[in-house]
């Protein structure tokens, strides 16, 4: 069963979001023109894209894991992002506002009027010689390697694990980085597994440690896990969840992420199940402009606690995609991508164990 999304509501009228957003955003950029606002900086992410599923879904949906990059055979906005930074010596704060797919269907278990917060938190710094930040709000997760963002991630679409994991949290979080940069520790307390709202009825709050350690230029390091539970009303409950990955980059042209998650729910002293997913993902920079990448992924959710399907074995996934970026100016990127799902039932809207599909998007970072 799937604990933490469900499926959308009405789609909001994109048009008035994006002009309420462009509205609220350039009001702020006339004010930051003051000399006591300089601290502000403002930032606009667009990412339009056209996917054809061949296995030819009637309703023009993708499967039902998948949250990104969701409709088949149209043009549509996967991500619109318009972001304002205040960062100070002793105080920080963000405010992203966003529609598109991400918004619709990864947020659609949120109340109406938290679905269009990309982020909104405020920091404050603690100590004078050393870099300790107590942040609160609406922040980006603590797990994982990829992000909504495609541009900043390896591959266009995300893998099934980042799918499937939260892309954001809300709480307060302790965060702590040496003076290098090298090292970066983090400990939260959240409102639930990818929550703005905390679901009524759950009394207990889930907590999270992260620990990033980057050892030389060529190598990073990553453990981030997630204590807690979006069930509700039954005390008992538990989930822990483990997320583990190494990014490698010997040279100017190669580079791997290898990732691993595990997690497991607990909801009485009988009831207990698992699931994991490993991936790996290569890239190689043929030059400034032209990169190429591959990944290979499984996922294993057999107790069917994180991703709701028909099949009583649960979903099991393996996956590979290929990648073909054309970066055709700083800020402007063309990128397609070819994938195939093999599943261990027929999981897909073809009645079939296999699925192909084709994806190229357009994005732009101002």
């Amino acid at each position: 069963m799937n604990l933490f999304r469900r499926q959308s509501r009405k789609k909001p009228n994109q048009l008035k979001i994006i002009l309420m957003i462009v509205f609220i955003l350039r009001s702020a950029s006339i004010f930051a023109q003051n000399d006591s606002l300089k601290n502000l900086t403002f930032n606009a992410y667009a990412e339009l894209y056209y996917s054809y599923d061949f296995a030819k879904p009637v309703n023009h949906g993708k499967p039902g894991f998948i949250y990104n990059h969701k409709r088949h055979n149209e043009i549509n906005a996967n991500l619109i992002l318009l972001k304002t930074n205040y960062s100070a010596t002793n105080l920080r704060a963000n405010l992203g506002l966003m529609t598109g797919n991400y918004s619709r269907y990864n947020l659609s278990a949120e109340p109406a009027w938290a679905r269009h917060l990309y982020e909104a938190n405020i920091g404050v710094k603690l100590s004078k010689e050393q870099n300790f930040w107590l942040d609160a709000g609406i922040l980006p997760s603590h797990i994982g390697f990829e992000s909504a963002i495609s541009a900043d991630c390896w591959t266009l679409t995300r893998s099934i694990l980042a799918e499937n994991s939260p892309y954001y949290e809300t709480g307060i979080k302790l965060g702590y980085s040496t003076k290098k940069g090298n090292l970066n520790l983090a400990f939260l307390v959240l409102n639930g597994w990818q929550r703005i709202k905390k679901l009524d009825l759950v009394q207990k709050p889930s907590f999270g440690i992260q620990v990033n350690y980057k050892p030389s230029e060529k190598l990073l390091l990553n453990y981030s896990n997630f204590t807690g539970t979006d069930i509700q009303n039954n005390f008992n409950a538990l989930r822990t969840f483990h997320n583990l990955y190494a990014q490698f980059e010997p040279g100017e042209k190669l580079g791997i992420i290898a990732g691993f998650d595990l997690g497991s729910d607990k909801y009485n002293s009988t009831d207990y199940g698992i699931w994991y997913s490993p991936v790996i993902i290569l890239r190689y920079s043929v030059s400034e402009q032209i990169k190429l990448a591959v990944r290979g992924e499984y996922y294993n959710d057999k107790n069917r606690i994180i991703i709701a399907t028909n099949n009583l074995n649960g979903l099991r996934v393996s996956g590979i995609s290929s990648n073909f970026d054309y970066q055709i100016s700083k800020k402007l990127q063309f990128r397609i991508e070819g994938k195939v799902y093999n599943a261990g039932e027929r999981e897909f809207s073809n009645n079939s164990t296999k699925n192909y599909s084709l994806t190229s998007n357009m994005t732009i970072k101002l």
